[in-house]
């Protein structure tokens, strides 16, 4: 079952979303949520009964450009992720799932939706790094960098861990961090539904278009 009715509140509280070290098996001691599962649904989609505020971030883009994520998402259907381009497995999957889905959108529904990658390892991930990262998987999508705590801050206010940069023990830097995707309404600016790393080119490609109504999925 992939569909969980969360409080949005008690996942902050509670801080209970997993954490991944891109690349590695490390598992956590906490589970993906303490909530209760909607029975009978295989929806991918997570709709929180109180949605997040949008994070109060101002970073720099991929052309070195200050980037004010309320004021440029304002009134945009929304999907921001946390992750960095060095991963070898679910950074790249997510995204990849996310933009193939776009694909299927017309080019109208593709110009409204803002996809933002913000990097949760700035220090290697420069705007020259991170632009050509994603110039491999869409264009559009708007990638952001800069203060480590800055986005570790802005992340926890989606109730989204990121822990600093490390090496693991064979001396690869890897860095640990929440897998959720959030959606954000372009009626209200809310983060009001959360898709884990399971979520599918089908899944992406079936709610995006309410997505961009600022519908449920």
């Amino acid at each position: 079952m992939r569909k969980k009715t969360f409080a949005a509140a008690a996942l902050l509280a509670a801080a209970s979303l997993t954490l991944t070290a891109c690349g590695s098996s490390a598992d956590s001691d906490s589970p993906v949520s303490v909530v209760s599962e909607e029975a009978g649904s295989d929806k991918a989609a997570t709709v929180l009964d109180k949605p997040f505020e949008k994070p109060d971030l101002v970073l720099t883009d991929t052309s070195g450009e200050k980037y004010d994520l309320r004021e440029q998402t304002k009134g945009r259907p929304t999907l921001i992720y946390f992750g960095y381009t060095h991963c070898p497995d679910v950074c790249p999957l997510t995204m990849n799932n996310i933009a193939v889905a776009k694909k299927q959108l017309s080019k109208a529904q593709q110009d409204e939706l803002r996809i933002v990658f913000v990097t949760t390892d700035p220090d290697r991930d420069t705007p020259k790094a991170l632009g050509k990262w994603l110039k491999g998987i869409d264009s559009q999508v708007v990638g952001l960098t800069g203060d480590f705590d800055t986005i570790q801050a802005g992340a926890r206010t989606l109730g989204i861990s990121i822990e600093p940069p490390h090496k693991d023990k064979n001396g690869k830097i890897v860095s640990t961090h929440g897998t959720q995707v959030v959606a954000f309404s372009p009626k209200t600016d809310g983060g009001y539904v959360l898709y884990g790393e399971d979520a599918t080119v089908d899944d992406y490609t079936k709610d995006l278009p309410r997505l961009i109504k600022g519908e449920n999925p």
